[in-house]
């Protein structure tokens, strides 16, 4: 199905904004959703926005197509794609496979390895080992949930001790963790719009020592530096991984790699996120907008990733 004029066929169609869900990031799900959700309307779409809870189904009736602006478990992992697949609704980003194996940050490390695509030393064990821990990664060292995003349950620790308490801390909300050498460097994001990286974000917290979810989420926590202050080889190299990280979990239409560097400016992915941030000062619209392209074209942009499975139904 060939589409001439793009924007007129999505004007036609009622876009659902699906935003919420129940995971610990619910309340940034909210606000991205309700900023698409005034972006829509800007451009003149018809919208439905969707609060989604357990028994969300029966509020996609009457859309055309659903813009997923969910962040973490149920919208970003699969779970809420399968569903829409199911029901023949088309949707924005990443499919089924990408969103599962984005969200679960072991599968996709495995998957970075096997592609030479560099990422931080790890340990992941069914039966933590404190000592086998400390002799892998060292100290100080990183503990993160599997599979959350937005920083959440995420901990630098520095001593054995203080790495014991914390095991057991985490572990009653978050019982299946892994843990990471630290990188002592620069963090950096670089979003990937319709296959095409985008410039990298040098993201430097003001008061803390990582990119926690108050440094995230907080205005004035947090200085961004657009294009990140790399030299050039190794800002290139950091795109070109950009896209090789979101290609080969799978992602689709556009995401997010965040990075750690070392001393010597060498990037690491840390993950790809299917659905990142999309308020209009979150990092993948700060980039977008620093080659000319608006939160509301950005937006457009993004609605378009969905064309690929309306294309597939006729």
């Amino acid at each position: 199905m060939a589409m001439k004029n793009e924007r007129e066929f999505l004007l036609k169609k009622t876009i659902g904004v699906l935003y919420g869900g129940w995971s610990s990031e619910r309340e940034i799900s909210i606000c991205s959703g309700m900023t698409v959700i005034e972006s829509l309307k800007r451009q003149g779409f018809v919208v439905k926005g969707i609060d989604v809870d357990r028994n969300f189904i029966k509020k996609l009736r009457g859309i055309d197509i659903a813009f997923i602006a969910l962040h973490g478990k149920p919208g970003e992992d699969g779970t809420i794609q399968g569903i829409l697949e199911f029901l023949g609704i088309p949707y924005t980003g990443s499919g089924v496979v990408g969103s599962a194996i984005g969200m679960d940050k072991i599968i996709s490390k495995y998957i970075f390895e096997s592609r030479g695509i560099p990422t931080p030393e790890y340990y992941y064990e069914k039966e933590i080992d404190v000592d086998k821990i400390i002799e892998k990664l060292g100290l100080p060292v990183v503990i993160k949930p599997r599979s959350e995003g937005s920083s959440v349950g995420v901990f630098i620790v520095e001593t054995r001790e203080d790495l014991v308490k914390k095991i057991k801390s985490v572990t009653r909300k978050y019982p299946d963790i892994f843990f990471e050498k630290y990188i002592n460097g620069k963090i950096a994001t670089c979003g990937i719009l319709n296959e095409i990286p985008l410039p990298i974000l040098e993201i430097a917290p003001k008061r803390r020592k990582f990119y926690d979810y108050k440094s995230k989420y907080t205005k004035g926590m947090t200085e961004y530096i657009i294009p990140a202050n790399l030299p050039e080889d190794k800002y290139k190299l950091t795109q070109s991984l950009a896209l090789l990280a979101h290609q080969a979990i799978g992602a689709y239409g556009f995401s997010r790699v965040d990075f750690v560097f070392d001393t010597d400016h060498n990037p690491y992915v840390l993950e790809v996120n299917t659905i990142p941030g999309l308020l209009s000062e979150s990092n993948l619209p700060l980039e977008a907008r620093a080659i000319g392209l608006n939160y509301d074209e950005l937006i457009f942009e993004i609605l378009k990733t969905a064309l690929i499975r309306i294309r597939e139904k006729y």
